[in-house]
């Protein structure tokens, strides 16, 4: 038994221990409100036009917060990518799969995600060829492997290669990097213009990029033509860095998904309309990343099956492994 000073001093120790929590907590939520936050866009078109399009937003937003927001938008996923597991990012709009690695691996949390002005769901991958090609369909395409010259996105981009490459070229056991003669690799603007200019035969984009592309290159827009569509893509979404204050995580959410949607309404609503005719933000939470990581997993598997192995066990434990380590990402994403 301890003795009577021993409690006080214990007691002593337990009240210091519980003191600094409770310091660092406040420092936590009071951390310095004139630092700037920054908000990460994952480009679409260029990067300039991408920040333009954003700027009154986040004008906005850093009024409503009253604290410095600047924006960074990068060429590539990749550099949007190394840039949030830099934490050079406090705030960022990715698509599906750049947000699953950045909750998963990076520290972040879903808020919010993108609604457009049709009230569609989503967006769909398409193969696009050009009108006079001699490339009519999608089976013409297929029947004649390693002809062809093709332009895809990143391997970050969800309809720029993951859901392509998933639905499409792994669902018929093929690969698009040893399939075609010549793959080039840009973002989804340029390969459209490489694809109605006759520079590539086939590409990969979406239906979204591609009615921007119809509003800024019209004559080109008229010499493509989609011959593969994808099912439904869940829109982008926004995360914001989950060690911030959950005070501030909670107006960040609060200011994005309402806005467009209060008395400045007319105003608000204009300004949405440059990102990519959009028509606000719904509130979200990681479960809405599901879809991207069953993608992941569905090519993962596809590849893991069709891949030559020293001896079927060694098969069938990949196809274990894909398995548990999907189940263990999904679980996360319902859990966090």
């Amino acid at each position: 038994m301890l003795g009577s000073a021993k409690w006080r001093a214990l007691g002593f120790v337990l009240l210091v221990l519980l003191a600094c929590a409770s310091t660092a907590h406040a420092f936590a939520d009071d951390e310095d409100p004139n630092a700037p936050l920054t908000f990460g866009i994952l480009p679409i078109g260029g990067p300039a036009e991408s920040l333009e399009a954003w700027r009154p937003m986040l004008d906005d937003l850093q009024t409503s917060l009253g604290r410095p927001v600047r924006s960074v938008s990068v060429t590539t996923y990749e550099g949007i990518a190394q840039a949030i597991s830099e934490q050079r990012v406090d705030i960022a709009f990715l698509s599906g799969r750049l947000a699953l690695d950045a909750v998963t691996r990076q520290n972040m949390r879903t808020i919010a995600q993108l609604t457009r002005t049709d009230g569609s769901k989503g967006y769909y991958a398409v193969l696009l060829a050009a009108d006079g090609s001699r490339i009519r369909t999608l089976d013409q395409m297929l029947t004649h492997p390693g002809r062809w010259t093709f332009a895809r996105g990143e391997s970050l981009s969800v309809s720029g290669y993951l859901v392509p490459e998933t639905q499409l070229f792994a669902a018929r056991g093929l690969d698009s990097d040893t399939f075609f003669a010549h793959v080039h690799v840009d973002n989804h603007q340029n390969n459209a213009l490489a694809v109605a200019n006759g520079e590539v035969d086939v590409a990969t984009n979406n239906t979204a990029d591609l009615e921007r592309f119809r509003q800024h290159f019209p004559e080109q827009y008229a010499r493509l033509r989609v011959i593969w569509k994808s099912s439904l893509i869940p829109h982008a979404v926004i995360v914001v860095r989950d060690d911030l204050p959950p005070s501030l995580r909670d107006r960040i959410a609060t200011f994005i998904t309402s806005y467009g949607k209060g008395g400045n309404r007319a105003r608000e609503q204009a300004n949405l309309k440059l990102i990519h005719d959009i028509s606000g933000f719904a509130p979200a939470n990681d479960d809405e990343l599901v879809p991207f990581a069953n993608i992941e997993y569905s090519l993962e598997k596809r590849r893991a099956s069709s891949a030559q192995w020293v001896s079927e066990a060694a098969r069938q434990a990949r196809l274990r492994k894909i398995e548990a380590d999907h189940d263990r990402l999904v679980a996360q994403l319902h859990g966090k």
